[in-house]
């Protein structure tokens, strides 16, 4: 048991360097040479880091002491000794490691990209091992307890475009920035999506049919995939409806869409996304 929380608490330790440095150079490298406006507490380190000189890294650090302390309780012991490590980590990669690399001066619009990209992909990185770099998500967090009728989709986004716009205005001065800031952020929350989510996502299928053990059958034998059987009621003619549920991979869904159509061309066939697909014949875990 000590064996395996040693080699956890590295793999932790190893992700947040990892992530510490994608993050510190896309906000150091590209952002702040370009004079992006960004998000979270970075974004306010940029701000001081141009008007004043301030490290970006010793303010995110600082900014974070008090709320870490303010929301202890709300984000819970082990997520927050979790938390302080990583900002402790990215804090001091952001400040000693990433001045060590070349700055990018070129095109703006692909230097917004390798922020948002760079960016994202570290934080997933610490996301994916249940830590934080703390700033917003603290604050995300302790607004929506106190106020959960909030949907943190929109917290997050009032507090990011309060951010951008203050970066626009002190930094940038200037409308493009505005939509830089803006581009980063839609890249940035891609990437963490599709890094965390995207390797097992997938599609999945809710089929009514009249002839759902014929459809079941046809798309083992087309694709592979196993069905599960729904009992369903319309809520039209109150008759009992059977709906086939298929799980599969994006490149099988084309196919399973045309075997059903083959089978019942007057199936209902609806098609959603799967963030994440987990079990026999996917991820197992």
């Amino acid at each position: 048991m000590k064996n395996l929380n040693v080699k956890k608490v590295s793999i932790d330790i190893l992700m947040d360097i990892i992530g510490g440095i994608l993050i510190a150079i896309g906000t150091y490298n590209f952002a702040a040479a370009s004079e992006f406006p960004m998000v979270g507490f970075n974004g306010i380190g940029l701000i001081l880091y141009h008007l004043f000189g301030m490290p970006i890294g010793t303010v995110a650090f600082v900014l974070n002491i008090p709320v870490a302390i303010a929301c202890f309780k709300i984000l819970g012991r082990d997520f927050f000794i979790r938390s302080i490590r990583t900002i402790v980590i990215t804090s001091v990669i952001m400040d000693l490691v990433a001045p060590r690399f070349p700055v990018y001066e070129g095109d703006l619009m692909l230097s917004a990209i390798c922020t948002g990209v760079l960016s994202g992909l570290g934080y997933a990185l610490i996301y994916m091992r249940d830590s934080s770099t703390g700033g917003t998500d603290f604050i995300m967090l302790s607004i929506k307890e106190y106020f959960p009728h909030l949907s943190l989709g929109k917290i997050s986004f009032a507090m990011e475009s309060l951010v951008i716009v203050a970066g626009t205005v002190f930094v940038s001065k200037n409308i493009e920035g505005l939509i830089y800031g803006m581009i980063i952020s839609f890249i940035l929350s891609i990437m963490v999506d599709k890094v965390m989510y995207g390797i097992s996502a997938g599609k999945m299928a809710l089929i009514v049919t009249d002839h759902a053990h014929d459809v079941a059958d046809r798309i083992d034998e087309t694709v592979g995939r196993g069905s599960t059987f729904l009992k369903a009621e319309g809520s039209y003619s109150e008759e009992e409806k059977d709906v086939v549920m298929c799980a599969c991979s994006t490149k099988q869904m084309y196919g399973i869409r045309n075997v059903v159509k083959e089978v019942d061309p007057e199936a209902f066939i609806i098609i959603m996304e799967s963030n994440e697909v987990v079990g026999s014949g996917f991820k197992t875990k």
